[in-house]
């Protein structure tokens, strides 16, 4: 299919911005990153597809200067997805061959579709800079995570790329046993982490993902009824009542109160003020093994970001499909045994994607 002149001007202008962020990419480097699993590399697109990285960012910086909770929603998807059987994209993935989404589950219900559509948008424009299907969506899940991260004013940090698309959804009973409910404490964590290879450092770092993003009345309403959890400043709690007046109340309100939209080391601080919204956070003051990183990362946010770096390419990595393994997906909600023969990409999205694109 030919493309059209917007297509064809949106890539011109993403692909010469490559430069520009490859010398970024280059300058954090990936020195002191923790070792790479065997099949991933920090330059894996250098030759096939060398401006995919820039592709990434050009989309991202104009879709979150429209819908600043899209930085947030994406670093979620990067989470759920690694925790649950490895970063291979299946959170993306619709239901396949009778496995429900993994969308479905309750600890992914409130992941926002705009972010799964924003995923697919950037699969489009892969598709057709790199002509063919190079780019993973479990890289481009990772990329965006990373991007979102700068882009709210956090560090970049070089990301491993490489990973292969997995085939199916998880089951219900492999999310539940991989992702603990936000009303965990410190030593349940610890636990759940350690079966895929993350620790304390790791868990205090990633953690402070929360300076981003909502969190929905149902998340933290046991620290609010029958009575205020001891735990929690009762002046928060007071201010959080106006949100969530009682049980069962579908309102939503900032993870952190002190830079809501900003990627920094704020979210520490609320923790300092008994102001963190989950138990699963709070927590992280009260258990001794973990409140001195806490305090630590509440007065220095250099050392919370490069812990946070290190976290992120570790985690990034869990159980990674490599080489042969899985698939690249032509479409990333769904396995591509799934699509005919004769199927090509849906280049509507790619024309939805330039639309939004300011030249």
């Amino acid at each position: 299919m030919a493309s059209s002149p917007s297509v064809a001007r949106v890539l011109l202008v993403l692909a010469a911005a490559a430069l520009a962020v490859s010398s970024v990419s280059a300058a954090a480097g990936a020195g002191g990153s923790p070792p790479l699993a065997k099949g991933l590399s920090f330059e894996f697109y250098r030759a096939r597809c060398p401006q995919a990285e820039a592709i990434v960012f050009a989309f991202l910086k104009d879709a979150i200067r429209k819908d600043v909770g899209l930085a947030a929603a994406l670093l979620r998807i990067h989470f759920h997805d690694c925790f649950v059987q490895g970063c291979d994209g299946s959170v993306l993935l619709n239901k396949t061959n009778g496995v429900d989404s993994e969308k479905v589950s309750p600890p992914n219900v409130t992941l926002r579709p705009s972010a799964f559509k924003a995923i697919n948008a950037i699969r489009a424009l892969l598709q057709r800079a790199c002509g063919g299907p190079v780019v993973s969506c479990a890289d481009i899940a990772a990329l965006a995570a990373r991007d979102s991260v700068q882009l709210a004013g956090g560090p970049r940090y070089a990301v491993p790329l490489g990973r292969r698309d997995g085939l199916a959804p998880a089951s219900l009973d492999t999310i539940l046993g991989a992702l603990p409910p936000p009303t965990s404490k410190v030593p349940v964590l610890l636990s759940f982490l350690a079966k895929i290879g993350l620790n304390a450092d790791d868990l205090v770092a990633l953690s402070g993902a929360h300076t981003l993003g909502i969190a929905h009345c149902g998340s933290f309403e046991e620290r609010l009824f029958p009575k205020d959890d001891p735990t929690m400043d009762k002046f928060f709690a007071g201010h959080l009542k106006l949100t969530c007046p009682r049980l069962k109340v579908d309102n939503f309100t900032a993870n952190d109160i002190r830079t809501p939209d900003v990627f920094d080391n704020k979210f520490y601080v609320d923790l300092l003020n008994r102001q963190g919204l989950f138990t699963s956070d709070q927590d992280l003051h009260t258990d001794a093994k973990t409140k001195p990183m806490v305090t630590r990362f509440a007065v220095d946010q250099a050392a919370f970001f490069d812990q946070f770096v290190k976290s992120m390419v570790k985690m990034g990595q869990i159980n990674v499909l490599t080489g042969n393994q899985g698939q690249i997906r032509m479409d990333c909600s769904m396995p591509n045994a799934a699509r005919s023969a004769g199927d090509e990409l849906p280049w509507s999205v790619v024309e939805t994607a330039v639309e939004s694109l300011v030249l």
